[in-house]
This record gives C-alpha cells, structure tokens and sequence, in this order.
C-alpha cells in the first residue's frame, strides 16, 4: 500500500507540535495518523535509519516507533536517539505487541519514555501522546529558562558556552566557518554612577533588544556574556560578514540615542565591538580550545576597538583575519 505524502494528510493536523511516526508498514502508519489527527504536524518514516536521518534534520517533539522493524528496531532506535545530544530529551512511545514485562524493561532502558499495545486504540494512543508532549513543553520551558539571562532575555553564558563548542564542531565537520563578535557598553560604570542601577538595567535591556533584531538568522544566538557584555555567535559565517554584522550592531545602538552625558564626545550610550572568524577544519586550536582560542581573538579585536576610542568595531585579530 503506498502511504500518502504528508501534504495530502488531514489539514486539521495543525503545526502546534512535531510527530515522527515510525513503522515499516504504511498502513499502520496511516491508522495512527487518523488518530493523532489535531495533535500536531505529523511525519513519517519506514524505517529505523530514515527516522534516525529525519530527526537530526529537524528534531520532533514526540516519536512514535514500531518495536520490531527490519533493520534498525524500535529500541535500537530509541537507543540511539537518547545517544545524541539535540535528541536525548525527545520522548520516544514504542508500539509493541509484546506483553512480556521484560520487553518494557528493555525499553525503558534504552529510553523509551512510554508503551502503547497493539493493536493501537485511538483513546490510549491520544491520551499518551498528548501526556508525553505536555512533559516535552514543560521541560523545554525548564531547560529554556535555566539557559536565559534574566535580565535581558538573551541567551546565558551558560548557553553561550554549550552553543560555542558545538558551533565549532559542526563547522569542523561541514567545513564551514563560524564567527563570534563581542561586544561591550562603553563607559557603562560612568552610567550607573550618573543614572543608577534602576536606569542603567533598563538601558541594557534595550541594548539587548537592539542585538536581537539585529540577529536575524535561527542558527545565530545572541547572548549576555556577563555585566555589560554581550556576544553573538554566527554561524556559517566568514570574516566579512562578522565585521558587516558588527558594524551594524554599533549602528543600531547609536540609533537608539539613549543620553549618556559621561559617555563621550557623542553624549549617547554607544558600544564597541570586537570580532573574529575561523574555519574550524583549518585551525585546530579552535576546536582543541572548544572555541576559546575564538573568543581570545574577538577579545583581543575588541581591545584594540576601546585603545582606538570606543564606539567602533575592532579590527581583526591577526589569528583568523583570514577566515
């Protein structure tokens, strides 16, 4: 039986979630999308490798997979889901015809977050689902707090940190670069001292808001990287881009015209801007430092950015100026 394409499935099946429905046999596939019809975006693979290949490509918020497949079964699925880091937190219903408490153990230990029984019924299929992406939702809210600056909204420096080595390892793999710029509110203690605290939060929450429009990309992350400090990192970037996008974030925070009457000759709030590329293939030292040696040169470019007087990019480090 050949399983329709998803774009002929029920348009009721709505874009509020993402479900990954895994079975060899199209026709069971097809039962259970009836059934999770409303739930969520759903697609589909016919086989262990396509479903491992579909969520690395875009991780789902549910998988439901068959427990015995030709090739890779469900639980060889599963445990290779929870191996890899983007997917680990993606809970995984295996369907099995099984009764035997040992295979629920099995599964649990490889992952699964729950059973269901064949042959499915639609009540318990729905039910389990919406409890499986009803837990997703709240840890991702967890998660998704515990990596954001309170302040401003941005990422942390926690997550600055976890995206920045894992933005030089996927460029090391694709061969492609990656960009980081620093950037930093020039004579901000003169501010707090002359406006105070109260003002001088409220100033950088909308230096913030500035950066993040400016960020326009999903790949790239703006982050607070401490005090009056901010960073961005750019993907898929090279050392062009990174000193476009530096210029315009200085651009874009002197356009904000916020008064600063011991700033500087300006009399506005302005920022400097430090910057550096790399192509992770090509320098080592990037991924050996887990992207420190990166940060060192954008710190350096923002060095010379203040000694040249504030409110400007910085010009290159010598490092990977050639990037």
């Amino acid at each position: 039986m050949k399983l329709p394409a998803p774009d002929s499935w029920p348009a009721e099946l709505g874009t509020r979630h993402s479900i990954l429905l895994v079975d060899d046999d199209a026709a069971s596939v097809q039962v259970l999308a009836r059934m999770l019809n409303g739930l969520g975006e759903v697609r589909f693979a016919l086989s262990g490798e396509d479903a491992l290949r579909l969520a690395r490509e875009s991780p789902p918020d549910l998988i439901l997979v068959d427990a015995e497949m030709p090739g890779l079964s469900g639980f060889e699925v599963c445990t290779a889901l929870h191996a890899d880091a983007r997917l680990a937190d993606v809970p995984v219903i295996i369907i099995t015809g099984h009764t035997e408490v040992a295979v629920e153990v099995a599964g649990f230990a490889a992952g699964a977050a729950d059973f269901i029984r064949k042959p499915p019924v639609a009540e318990v299929v729905v039910a389990r689902a919406r409890t499986q992406l009803r837990l997703k939702a709240l840890g991702d809210a967890r998660r998704t707090s515990a990596l954001a600056d309170g302040l401003t909204g941005l990422a942390n420096r926690r997550r600055f940190d976890q995206d920045l080595h894992l933005e030089c390892e996927r460029a090391r793999r694709s061969h492609g670069s990656v960009a980081l710029l620093l950037i930093d509110v020039d004579h901000f203690k003169r501010y707090n001292d002359r406006y105070g605290h109260v003002a001088g939060d409220a100033c950088l929450r909308e230096i913030a808001a500035a950066i993040r429009a400016c960020i326009r990309r999903s790949a790239d992350l703006a982050a607070r990287y401490g005090g009056e400090e901010f960073a961005a990192l750019l993907p898929q970037t090279d050392a062009a881009g990174a000193r476009s996008m530096a210029q315009r974030i200085v651009d874009a925070i002197a356009a904000l015209a916020l008064p600063h009457a011991d700033g500087g000759p300006s009399g506005l709030v302005s920022v400097s801007v430090g910057w550096a590329a790399a192509r992770p293939d090509e320098d080592a030292d990037v991924v050996r430092t887990r992207g420190e040696s990166l940060v060192e040169a954008a710190d350096r470019s923002l060095y010379a950015a203040k000694a040249a007087g504030r409110n400007r990019v910085g010009e290159a480090s010598e490092a990977h100026a050639g990037a």
